[in-house]
């Protein structure tokens, strides 16, 4: 009986800091990316676009693009990039309008706006196609892209996307307002107008509240071989979303990864860069 009792407390002690770290309710550090092969500005759309470029001399076929989340930049990707490179693949990152090192002008944001200045980043490198890679807003411009340019994309995973205002979820989450301020920070330190933040916000906000509004027909043009996927904890998407998306877009896949949220990509980066290289050698 004292030995029992002597493995179930090794066991708690050890199983139980691991079961009680809750992922979903954590937002790890935001990564750093590797050394670029090229970065820089491009001019775009009246703006200019921060990219930067990784394994163009070891990249094997169709590049990858990534593609943030609202208030984000590219940093984010830093897991993505390192696992995609590893595995041959050409990756290119972005900062969308606005954030990261990008500018932005008077234009209201908007999704088309949005999806319109990736494909002017991919005129200006000479890129014809990419799959897309999208969290959250980056997956929104994918799923714009596919309606509106589809030939512009081989493939779109489109991660923590909803189809209408209505599915974003308004209860308060720890883990959002610490990645609200997180962002307000990384925004000082990488924007060309750093002290603009709130403005900034309260524009992308705005967005938020009005945009995108698909119907059912909308989405059943999009013909591009589609995965949505989302975190079984998303704090920020009603759970409805990613399964409706999944019943209106032909032929596509749906992904309900565990024990993730919003941010699956920082939580379970492996979870998640398994998932992608699956869904880029996928068909």
């Amino acid at each position: 009986m004292k030995a029992f009792l002597s493995f179930l407390f090794c066991t708690f002690v050890l199983v139980t800091p691991a079961f009680a770290a809750q992922p979903w309710l954590t937002l790890p550090p935001t990564p750093t990316l590797p050394k670029a092969d090229v970065s820089g500005l491009a001019p775009v759309n009246g703006i200019k676009l921060w990219y930067a470029e990784f394994g163009q001399k070891t990249g094997m076929g169709e590049p990858v693009l990534l593609v943030h989340g609202g208030l984000a930049n590219s940093d984010y990707w830093g897991n993505q990039v390192l696992a995609l490179v590893a595995a041959h693949y050409k990756v290119i990152v972005m900062d969308s309008r606005g954030h990261g090192r990008s500018s932005r002008n008077a234009q209201p944001y908007g999704y088309d706006l949005m999806s319109d200045d990736v494909i002017g980043l991919l005129d200006y490198l000479k890129i014809p196609k990419v799959a897309l890679i999208g969290w959250s807003d980056g997956a929104i411009i994918g799923l714009d892209i596919a309606m509106r340019h589809p030939e512009r994309l081989t493939k779109l995973f489109a991660f923590a996307a909803n189809y209408d205002p209505s599915g974003v979820q308004n209860a308060s989450s720890a883990v959002v307002d610490q990645y609200i301020a997180r962002a307000g920070k990384e925004y000082a330190a990488h924007s060309p107008t750093p002290k603009e933040y709130k403005s900034f916000v309260a524009q992308i906000t705005h967005m938020w509240d009005s945009q995108p509004h698909w119907t059912k027909n909308d989405l059943a043009r999009i013909k591009v071989h589609t995965w949505i996927v989302d975190g079984d904890h998303d704090e920020m998407v009603r759970h409805d979303q990613p399964r409706t998306l999944a019943d209106w877009i032909p032929d596509s896949g749906l992904l309900i990864e565990p024990e993730v949220s919003h941010f699956a990509f920082l939580q379970n980066p492996d979870q998640f860069n398994a998932d992608v290289l699956r869904f880029l050698k996928s068909k």
